[in-house]
């Protein structure tokens, strides 16, 4: 099955350390974040990979080259959303199944392999949080989704979604119905919302997920695979 890589982003919750590399080329002891990630997609089993790339989309290829990872780089012209910059993936992956992953968190070895599904439903990954508010909380029922409440300010469940998810072909025909969100992007949430709706999305729990969503989260970022990484 083949990967999709959401790495386009500024990562502007990361300044001042995105001023000079995108957010996934963040170095996570001594090595950048995406090293991991592309690591353990290959642990997982996964050998095609199609990076969607916009901010230093140079770096990126640089860093292709100088850990010995092959991959296909997609461009994201503009800041326009997730949703948008799945569309640019539609080529890569054909009518095939596929799994995608936003390039700023990660997954045990054994999750990853668990959404190698080739079945009748799309999968979105989702982990128990304590603070569930921050996030974009899965409203589940009978281990289908019924709809994604993004930053809920009241307690709806504390199963969230990790940016992992394993899509077939009618992802894109699903993004071509979404409208622009209020911050006039187009959201991949709002396609899998869709899809919700129809009975064709399931929920798969994971062990554990990492966010590299901001400076303060490094630490324990580092902490983790300090105490946790193998090769």
């Amino acid at each position: 099955m083949k990967v999709v890589i959401l790495a386009a982003g500024k990562g502007t919750r990361m300044l001042p350390l995105t001023e000079k590399v995108p957010k996934v080329l963040v170095e996570i002891n001594s090595k950048p974040f995406l090293y991991y990630l592309l690591k353990s997609l290959q642990m997982a089993g996964y050998n095609e990979f199609g990076i969607v790339v916009g901010y230093m989309k140079e770096k990126v290829a640089l860093f292709l080259q100088q850990y010995h990872f092959k991959a296909t780089l997609l461009e994201q012209k503009g800041q326009k959303g997730t949703g948008d910059a799945l569309v640019q993936a539609h080529n890569f992956v054909g009518k095939e199944d596929f799994v995608m992953v936003q390039g700023d968190n990660l997954w045990s070895v054994d999750d990853l392999k668990i959404f190698q599904k080739k079945d009748a439903y799309h999968y979105i990954c989702g982990v128990q949080v304590e603070n569930p508010q921050k996030y974009g909380v899965l409203i589940t029922q009978n281990h289908f989704l019924q709809e994604i409440k993004e930053k809920p300010k009241e307690f709806v469940g504390n199963v969230i979604n990790t940016g992992l998810f394993k899509f077939k072909a009618d992802i894109f025909v699903a993004l071509r119905h979404i409208k622009l969100s209020p911050r006039g992007e187009l959201e991949l949430t709002d396609a899998v919302s869709l899809l919700a709706k129809e009975g064709k999305v399931k929920v798969q729990k994971a062990q554990w997920w990492l966010d590299l969503g901001c400076l303060e989260d490094i630490p324990a970022v580092s902490k983790f695979l300090q105490e946790n990484w193998k090769e």
